[in-house]
């Protein structure tokens, strides 16, 4: 039995609302997985999609505070994290990616992903001070429970 070596890469997404439209886009998995793979084949070409393609994963986003959990297998892992640095926009709203941790293991990731994520909430919330409603905080704890859940 062969088993696949992968590594997780927690992303923090930057968006530059200023710079681009002003309805901004809201951050999903088939978002994010599209953008990555369109940047594969633009700087990689056909043959380094096709590679890749085979275990790249947007495992978990968080459209709050824009973290997402990104899977791929060991032998891609830095062609996929060379795509991700190169993507410049999502739809027409200009982003950049930021690598916060890999790792090799689902376990030490989601425990990665869950401390950068409550940070980044407590950050948001002594930001947006009054104006976080309680469907905002529901949603992000929704998000905390689907880390939780992660496994392979």
């Amino acid at each position: 039995m062969v088993h696949f070596k992968n590594r997780y890469m927690v992303v923090e997404i930057f968006i530059d609302a200023g710079r681009g439209e002003q309805d901004p886009i809201i951050l999903t998995q088939f978002n994010i997985t599209k953008v990555i793979k369109d940047s594969i084949q633009l700087n990689f070409g056909e043959c380094g999609l096709a590679g890749s393609l085979g275990s790249l994963q947007v495992k978990y986003v968080n459209p709050v505070t824009k973290l997402c959990i990104v899977r791929v297998s060991r032998e891609d892992h830095q062609k996929v994290w060379a795509a991700m640095t190169m993507v410049r926009c999502i739809g027409k709203i200009p982003v950049s990616f930021n690598l916060l941790d890999m790792s090799g293991s689902i376990r030490a990731c989601k425990k990665a992903a869950l401390e950068c994520d409550e940070a980044k909430f407590e950050q948001y919330k002594l930001v947006a001070g009054d104006c976080i409603t309680a469907e905002i905080t529901q949603s992000v704890e929704k998000c905390f429970e689907k880390i939780r859940g992660l496994e392979s």
